[in-house]
C-alpha cells in the first residue's frame, strides 16, 4: 500500500514485518524475563496481557459482525438499499416553488 506522502510504494512483506516485529520482540522479552519471575506473578501478568489482547481485538470483531449483519448482501442491507431507492423518488418541499414557477412559465 503506497504511503500518501511518498511516491514509492512499500512492499507487502515490509508492512507485515513492521506489524509483527513488536509482537515478536515482546514474546522474546517475555521468554527472557519469565524465568526470573515467580510462577504466580507470571500467571497474573500472562492473564492480564491476554485480556488486554482480547480487548484490543474486540472492535475489529464487533465491526466484522456488524458488517455481516448490516452489510449490502444481508437482509438488513438489502432492505436499506430498497428503501433508499424508494426515498429517492420523494421530492422535497423545497422544489415545489421551483416547479410552480416553471409551470407558470410554461416550461413544464
Amino acid at each position: 500500500m503506497p504511503d500518501e506522502y511518498s511516491d514509492i510504494p512499500t512492499a507487502p512483506w515490509m508492512e507485515n514485518s513492521a506489524l509483527t516485529a513488536p509482537a515478536l520482540l515482546g514474546a522474546a522479552a517475555g521468554l527472557l524475563v519469565g524465568g526470573l519471575m515467580h510462577s504466580g506473578a507470571r500467571k497474573v501478568i500472562g492473564l492480564s496481557l491476554g485480556a488486554a489482547g482480547v480487548a484490543a481485538l474486540l472492535p475489529f470483531v464487533v465491526g466484522g459482525v456488524a458488517g455481516l449483519v448490516t452489510g449490502p448482501r444481508s437482509k438488513v442491507g438489502v432492505k436499506r438499499n430498497i428503501q433508499r431507492i424508494r426515498d429517492a423518488g420523494i421530492v422535497s418541499s423545497d422544489y415545489d416553488s421551483v416547479d410552480d414557477t416553471l409551470r407558470e412559465q410554461g416550461v413544464i
